[in-house]
């Protein structure tokens, strides 16, 4: 089978492709190497045998070529970034999903499968639950309650702080431009795979964690950061309290999760939650970083900031996607090991921490409680 891997130099996209290569699958690539994710050009982990195109999957013509010769496609191009360029999320995220389906289409060309790369970000807050057992799905938090510090959602008649639930597919509250183009992502998967009989699968990631994740996009989450500073011997910068619940998946079990759909057609036409299966705070994950660097005297940061817009607690149900067999094996330890050896490894890296945290507070991202 030949697949189409778009943003295959990508963290996600390349380890799928080496899957991919490893079980005999031909594969072509087509990525724009951006930065800031792409700083130093195409990746020289990107196989030799690989197809590769650079360009921009909104071009037609690209796509087109692309797309030849072609039986499965894995869609994982994406603009993230916390920039209030609102429009550039759609214009990457939802017109290049929209027009792979359109080209499919047009020239009724023989593509098996399509599995289009979503984000736990669409779900937003997740679930909470009170003591007596009411069930709650909040907004956003408000600038007023975070600049005083109000970091937890309360029952809005007794006062009691809600208990965080696991967050199942059928939840979306996407609640800012990255999550809400990622959402119009799984709409159009599952809705034109089932309009034109193109089996298609929407994969909503949660926090993916190993190497290859790039040290330059401010996107790209906790491990990174946290391991740079502790690589750089600082005192890691935690936002709001560190209580921050979230859930954390290794890379390898992401690549077993999309080969998986990719091969069984009980996949077809759904969408799953590919988390980590497994709670930690902030400031526990933080603990494990420090552990690994063999920097536990270090302590983080806590001085109150936070950035507007940041779920408080969410944690993907996973029980859909174990359902076909699949199962998250590996530990946020294994994977911020694995994070510290490719960070070893790189001899020329820029302490890009300082200006990463000046941008965010530019930006109005970051900003300080009372």
């Amino acid at each position: 089978m030949h697949v189409l891997v778009t943003g295959g130099a990508g963290f996600i996209g390349s380890h799928t492709t080496d899957a991919l290569i490893a079980e005999g699958y031909d594969v072509t690539i087509v990525d724009s190497l951006e930065k800031p994710v792409h700083t130093k050009g195409k990746p020289d982990y990107i196989p030799s045998q690989v197809r590769f195109i650079e360009g921009d999957v909104r071009d037609r013509n690209v796509m087109l070529k692309a797309l030849n010769g072609v039986e499965a496609v894995y869609h994982f191009a994406a603009y993230q970034d916390y920039l209030p360029d609102f429009s550039k999320f759609f214009h990457v995220n939802s017109v290049g999903t929209a027009l792979i389906y359109e080209l499919i289409v047009e020239k009724q060309l023989p593509v098996k499968k399509v599995i289009v790369a979503s984000s736990q970000a669409v779900a937003g807050e997740g679930r909470y639950q009170s003591s007596a057992g009411e069930l709650f799905t909040p907004e956003l938090r408000t600038l007023r309650q975070l600049e005083t510090a109000q970091w937890d959602f309360t029952h809005p008649r007794t006062g009691e702080i809600l208990r965080w639930q696991t967050t199942p597919e059928s939840h979306a509250k996407p609640l800012n431009q990255y999550a809400l183009s990622k959402y119009s992502q799984e709409l159009m998967t599952l809705a034109f795979g089932k309009r034109y009989d193109i089996p298609s699968v929407a994969m909503r990631y949660s926090i993916v964690q190993g190497p290859r994740q790039s040290f330059y996009n401010n996107y790209s989450g906790a491990c990174r950061i946290f391991s740079l500073n502790y690589h750089l011997n600082r005192a890691p910068l935690v936002y709001e309290d560190g209580l921050q619940v979230r859930d954390y998946v290794n890379i390898f079990d992401v690549v077993a999760a999309n080969l998986l759909v990719l091969r069984d057609d009980r996949a077809n036409y759904e969408m799953f939650n590919v988390g980590g299966g497994k709670p930690f705070t902030v400031l526990e994950f933080c603990d494990i970083v420090a552990r690994e660097f063999g920097k536990e005297d270090l302590k983080p940061r806590i001085p109150g900031l936070f950035r507007f817009g940041d779920t408080r607690h969410i944690i993907s149900d996973t029980k859909k996607l174990e359902a076909l067999g699949w199962l998250a094996k590996r530990t946020p330890r294994e994977s911020v090991r694995l994070y510290r050896e490719y960070l070893e490894e790189q001899t020329d890296i820029d302490d890009i921490m300082d200006f990463a945290e000046k941008h965010m507070k530019s930006i109005n991202v970051v900003r300080a409680s009372k």
